[in-house]
């Protein structure tokens, strides 16, 4: 498809144009700030992965690197908060290698390590698969549950395919709520951001 062979005239500096400001986010993360952006390479990735990842694992199955930015509120809210919306953009050798992340790595790897420790005392309890629909091209979701001495927190979490550009966009709760409607509407707005860049309009 012509998009897809458009992704390959993408640059590494290209995807920080991708993800999503304050203004471009959904009206329920309107007021956000940024707590995080920049750069994702594949050793910042292995880093603050599961136990076991590495540079030259995600390097092996095409990831070349990614852009990210994070929007959140850090008031101390109730149950049912969402605290926190965030996009990605990863590049990656080739459509098909984004399409095997998307499965053998986003999917199995959260799997994978149910009852294992995330982050600073926290511990992944369950992840569930979320239908998904509305996407230019193939996309995954899931809800990971974790928990911790501070309480329970979800994130809902889809990954979408435009050519050899992987978009991610998840959306952290307070407690054990799915999110897939607002997680949806964010990834929808990153899917058209990511190809008004690779069309050039941007």
């Amino acid at each position: 498809m012509a998009l897809d062979r458009a992704t390959f005239g993408i640059s590494e500096e290209s995807l920080q144009y991708m993800v999503l400001e304050n203004s471009d986010m959904p009206e329920e993360f309107q007021g956000f700030q940024v707590v995080r952006e920049g750069p994702l390479d594949n050793e910042t990735m292995a880093q603050h992965g599961f136990q076991g990842n590495t540079p030259e694992r995600f390097r092996t199955l095409g990831r070349v690197t990614g852009f990210m930015r994070e929007l959140g509120e850090t008031s101390n809210a109730g149950d049912g908060f969402n605290f926190l919306g965030a996009t990605v953009a990863h590049l990656f050798d080739n459509p098909k290698t984004v399409t095997d992340w998307m499965h053998e790595v986003f999917i199995k790897d959260f799997e994978a390590n149910i009852g294992e420790s995330v982050g600073e005392d926290q511990q992944l309890i369950s992840t569930k698969r979320l239908e998904t629909s509305g996407f230019f091209d193939e996309a995954v979701a899931l809800k990971v549950l974790q928990g911790g001495t501070a309480g329970l927190v979800s994130s809902t979490v889809l990954d979408f395919r435009v050519g050899r550009i992987l978009g991610v966009a998840f959306v952290g709760t307070v407690g054990d709520h799915e999110r897939l409607d607002l997680a949806t509407q964010l990834a929808q707005s990153l899917e058209r951001q990511i190809v008004k860049v690779v069309l050039g309009a941007v």
